[in-house]
C-alpha cells in the first residue's frame, strides 16, 4: 500500500513534519481508543481494547494489522478486517464472533501500547531521546496507519499539556521502540541512525538507559566504520565502561578501525591485565601506531598527536604532494590541511597549507613554495604550550618533532580544542525537540 505518501501531497496532513489533523481523513489517538469499549455489529459490548498491532515497513507508515481485545476470558486477537469503525468513542466490529484463543505475539509484530506508548524513542531530527505520550492513527485508503507521535513533555501532574490537546509530529521523524528486543531485527533493517552523525549517536548512548544503550550499540555494530566513529566520540568514562564489557577480540576489532591516537587512549584506560591481550589482537600497522603513542602522557603534545599526516621530500612537486593528499582517504581530514616537507635526513624543513598548495603552479617544488622552519612542538610540551602556539600562529595543524628534528605526528586544532575545554563544557544539554504550541 502506498497510501501514506499521499498524506504529503494529497490532504497535506504532514506539514513541516507536524501532523495536521484533517477532517476529511478519520484520525484517532490510541489513548482515546484505550478508554472506550469494543462493540459488535449490533452495538453489544464485547470487551476493551488492550493493544493495537502494527508491522513496520521501510519508508512507510506502520499499518495496523490487528487489535488485541480484553474480554472476560483473557486477551484475544481481532484482525483489522473485522473492524468496521474506530473513533474516540468506541471500536465497532463487523462481526459478533471472536476467536477466543489466547493472543500470542508473532515474530515481527509490534504492539503500540506495550512497545511504543510511554516508551522513549530517538527524535532523529533533533538527535535526542523523547517519550511517546500518544500515538496518532489515520485511516487512509481503507487502512489504518500510524502517522504521528505526540512527544511533548507531560504536565507536572502527569497529564497532557494544554487540556489534553495534541501536537503530533511525523512518525518518520523518530526511531521507535528503543529497548524492545523482539522487534530489533526488523527495526535494524529500517533504522534511521545513519541519518545521525557519530557524535550525536555518542551523545544518545551517554544519556540512554542500559537497555536503550544495548540496542543502540547493537544497531551501530552493524556498520563497523560507524561503530568506530561513535566510540571515538564517546566520553572517556563511558568508552572505558563499554570496552570493559566486551571480549578482547571485540575490543581489538573496534580499535582497529579507530584513529590510532584514540585507540591508544582507549588501551590506556583498559585494566592493566587486559591491555596486552588487546594489543596482541590488533592488526600489525595499527599495533605499531598504538604502541608508538602509548609512551606519551595524554596531556602532552605526544599524547594529543595523531600519527597520520602527509610528509614528502622538499624536492618533490606540489602536484606530488596533492596526489598524496588525494590518496589519503583513510586519514583524519583535519590532518590533511597542511603538507610537510623534509630534507634528505627526514628532518622537518617546511610546511604548506593545502589551500596555498592549490593556489601555486602544480610543478612548483616544495622547497621553493613551502614555509621554511615551520612552527612545531616537542612530544613533552604540555597542553597549554600546544594550544597557545596554535592560537598565536593561527595553525590548524601543529607538527610534533623528535629530538632529531623528524616529524613524528601532528596535533590538529580540534584535538587541541577538545583537550583545552573544561570538562563541564564538553557536553551541552540537548535542545528542546519541539515548541509547545
Amino acid at each position: 500500500m502506498r497510501g501514506p505518501r499521499s498524506l504529503r501531497s494529497g490532504k497535506g496532513l504532514v506539514v513541516n513534519n507536524i501532523v495536521v489533523e484533517d477532517a476529511e481523513l478519520p484520525v484517532v489517538y490510541l489513548s482515546s481508543l484505550l478508554r472506550h469499549p469494543v462493540v459488535d455489529m449490533k452495538g453489544k459490548p464485547l470487551g476493551k481494547l488492550a493493544d493495537a498491532i502494527v508491522r513496520l515497513r521501510a519508508g512507510e507508515y506502520p499499518q495496523v494489522s490487528a487489535l488485541v481485545v480484553q474480554v472476560s476470558s483473557g486477551v484475544v486477537y481481532v484482525p483489522i478486517a473485522d473492524v468496521s469503525a474506530m473513533s474516540g468513542e468506541r471500536i465497532e466490529l463487523s462481526t459478533a464472533r471472536l476467536d477466543v484463543r489466547p493472543f500470542e505475539r508473532r515474530a515481527g509484530e509490534v504492539l503500540l501500547r506495550a512497545d511504543v506508548l510511554g516508551h522513549r524513542l530517538i527524535d532523529v531530527e533533533h538527535a535526542a531521546l523523547v517519550r511517546a505520550n500518544d500515538i496518532l492513527l489515520t485511516r487512509v485508503q481503507d487502512q489504518w496507519v500510524v502517522t504521528g507521535l505526540d512527544v511533548r513533555g507531560r504536565a507536572w501532574w502527569g497529564g497532557a499539556k494544554s487540556n489534553g490537546s495534541h501536537h503530533s509530529r511525523d512518525w518518520r521523524s523518530f526511531e521507535a521502540l528503543i529497548g524492545h528486543e523482539p522487534s530489533v531485527l526488523v527495526r535494524s533493517t529500517f533504522g534511521q541512525l545513519q541519518r545521525l552523525k557519530a557524535a550525536q549517536i555518542a551523545d544518545l548512548i551517554e544519556t540512554a538507559s542500559v537497555k536503550e544503550q544495548d540496542e543502540l550499540l547493537t544497531q551501530v555494530h552493524e556498520d563497523p566504520e560507524l561503530e568506530a566513529d561513535v566510540f571515538e566520540e564517546l566520553d572517556e568514562d563511558r568508552l572505558t565502561q563499554l570496552l570493559r564489557t566486551r571480549s578482547a577480540a571485540d575490543v581489538a576489532s573496534v580499535l582497529d578501525r579507530m584513529r590510532a591516537d584514540d585507540a591508544a587512549d582507549a588501551v590506556t584506560d583498559l585494566p592493566q591485565d587486559r591491555r596486552q591481550a588487546v594489543l596482541d589482537l590488533l592488526n600489525e600497522p595499527q599495533r605499531v601506531k598504538v604502541m608508538s603513542l602509548l609512551g606519551y602522557h595524554d596531556a602532552t603534545a605526544g599524547g594529543l598527536m595523531g600519527v597520520e599526516f602527509i610528509r614528502i621530500s622538499e624536492n618533490g612537486t606540489v602536484d606530488d604532494a596533492i596526489s598524496l593528499v588525494r590518496a589519503a582517504t583513510g586519514h583524519q581530514p583535519e590532518a590533511l590541511t597542511s603538507i610537510f616537507s623534509v630534507d634528505d635526513e627526514d628532518r622537518l624543513v617546511g610546511a604548506i597549507s593545502l589551500v596555498r598548495a592549490l593556489q601555486v603552479p602544480p610543478s612548483s617544488l616544495l622547497r621553493d613554495v613551502a614555509e621554511s622552519d615551520p612552527v612545531h612542538a616537542a612530544p613533552q610540551d604540555d597542553i597549554v604550550d600546544v594550544t597557545t602556539r596554535m592560537a598565536d600562529f593561527n595553525l590548524l595543524v601543529l607538527p610534533v618533532v623528535d629530538d632529531r628534528g623528524r616529524i613524528i605526528g601532528v596535533v590538529t586544532v580540534d584535538d587541541a580544542l577538545e583537550a583545552a575545554l573544561p570538562q563541564d563544557w564538553r557536553r551541552r544539554e540537548p535542545q528542546s525537540h519541539v515548541s509547545s504550541t
